[in-house]
């Protein structure tokens, strides 16, 4: 009887322990109210500087939390610099030479430590830069949830790997966001984040000058003006053409137009599964506004360090 007793409160023990652990692990939009208060202003204030010098940066940032948390969920491994131990996702092929906004986290990051040293993580700086970029841009707002901790590793291999490419055809792209546990119609309301930014000469080249059926004359004219089929690597072209500082359904309307930079932009009308989708928002841009706000709340739930788990690195681009 005594011993029936005893395993039974062990069992009950361990289910509280365990919903204790989990309730400990979800992330809160309050999580700092108490222990840094200051802490989105003092974020939002370093975000709207660095857009107003530079709209491009908008992109950068949004890009930059997206590519944290699709390489060992979004625990800042992104922001770690080469060490003897550490091999830098600075320097994977997806990254290298593309990925900016490195020093505004940074400044971000500086900025809270004299307020509020400690407390806050650089993931959750990455979560929130994301969606006040879009919103200073003109794209949606969101309630960013928060708690998340940094990482002590980083994964050059796996930035190599789980990263979605410009050459990627659609089962690939819906496959690499369904293994985040992201939906078909999340991948294509994030792929509305390339109503804003740029991308380099090399990674839309065989694009322009393949003479497809897919690709609109008249663009493809244009873009080669600025992309030689040999050399100028690093040229850069606007994703959108038309409103290429302004986050809106303007991309999904020049998927339409067959306009689409990268051949991963244009695979998503293309007779598949997600022309409907496309289509829908190409005319509604509240759904396109809705969905995406939807979509970055899930792509900032992957994964995080939470409780006991992870650091909060004081340089972000250090282990403490």
């Amino acid at each position: 009887m005594m011993t029936t007793l005893n395993n039974s409160f062990v069992a009950i023990f361990s289910l509280l322990l365990l919903s204790s652990m989990q309730c400990h692990a979800q992330l809160s939009s309050t999580f700092y109210d108490r222990t840094c208060p200051t802490a989105l202003t003092t974020i939002h204030t370093s975000i709207r500087q660095a857009v107003s010098s530079e709209r491009r940066m908008a992109a950068s940032l949004i890009r930059l939390h997206f590519h944290d948390c699709f390489v060992q969920g979004c625990d800042a491994s992104i922001l770690l610099d080469e060490t003897p131990t550490i091999v830098s996702e600075k320097t994977a092929l997806p990254n290298l030479g593309s990925a900016r906004g490195y020093g505004i986290i940074e400044d971000a990051k500086r900025e809270l430590e004299k307020t509020c040293p400690g407390i806050v993580s650089c993931a959750d700086i990455l979560a929130v830069a994301a969606r006040d970029a879009s919103t200073l841009v003109g794209g949606p707002s969101w309630t960013v949830k928060l708690g998340r901790r940094d990482s002590t590793t980083a994964s050059h291999t796996l930035a190599e790997t789980d990263l979605p490419g410009p050459f990627d055809p659609l089962d690939r792209l819906i496959s690499g966001f369904a293994n985040k546990g992201l939906s078909t119609r999340d991948m294509v309301a994030l792929s509305g984040s390339h109503s804003i930014g740029q991308a380099q000469c090399f990674l839309f080249r065989d694009r322009i000058y393949s003479n497809g059926t897919d690709i609109d004359v008249g663009f493809a004219s244009t873009r080669r003006r600025q992309c030689p089929q040999e050399d100028q690597n690093g040229n850069l072209a606007p994703l959108d053409l038309v409103t290429p500082n302004q986050l809106d359904n303007n991309y999904f309307k020049n998927l339409r137009q067959r306009k689409g930079l990268l051949q991963s932009d244009q695979v998503l009308l293309s007779g598949g599964s997600t022309d409907d989708i496309v289509l829908e928002y190409s005319n509604s841009p509240r759904a396109f506004a809705s969905d995406f706000a939807t979509a970055m709340i899930k792509m900032g739930d992957i994964s995080p360090l939470t409780g006991q788990n992870g650091i909060i690195r004081t340089v972000c681009g250090a282990i403490n």
